[in-house]
């Protein structure tokens, strides 16, 4: 009975410790929070360039409102961020580096392949260019998303995520 208890524990401890995210060894350049069931500080979700690029990626060519030319972007999908952190909620708010934020219904990340784009055109995105991460949908792929509405969730220079009920 003590033996299967035993084995019991170290079975959960592992099911525990395979959901735990890794601290980052890098800057830090996102941090997510709110109804999130995995993190790597208190009650927060903290990655690093590495571990961004870790998720699943995609790369998305499209033309926007902010480019005068389609590019390609990439980065990690959205919908695999949230999985990674156990997102729980219905609506996730984005910050930028400037505060200024946007609600995005997860029903956009589970219905498109919205990405968090670290890149444009194979370059890094800088501060100076819309970066570190930028919400990209696939507006060429989908263009009934080509409209204000998610023009005003695309949001650039994003910095922390809160996922909400």
């Amino acid at each position: 009975m003590k033996a299967i208890l035993t084995l019991c524990l170290i079975f959960l401890a592992s099911l525990l410790h395979a959901e735990a995210l890794p601290d980052p060894q890098g800057d830090v350049i996102l941090s997510v929070s709110g109804d999130i069931a995995v993190t790597n500080g208190e009650g927060v979700a903290r990655f690093d360039r590495a571990m961004l690029e870790a998720l699943a990626q995609r790369t998305t060519t499209t033309m926007t409102p902010w480019y005068e030319t389609s590019r390609a972007f990439s980065g990690p999908l959205g919908q695999a961020l949230l999985e990674a952190v156990g997102a729980q909620g219905q609506t996730v708010r984005i910050f930028a580096l400037n505060d200024y934020s946007a609600d995005v219904p997860v029903e956009d990340f589970q219905s498109h392949p919205v990405i968090l784009a670290t890149h444009a055109d194979g370059q890094p995105l800088s501060i100076r260019d819309k970066g570190p991460l930028f919400l990209i949908y696939p507006f060429d792929e989908a263009p009934e998303l080509f409209n204000e509405v998610y023009f005003g969730r695309s949001v650039w220079q994003i910095a922390r995520i809160e996922v909400l009920d």
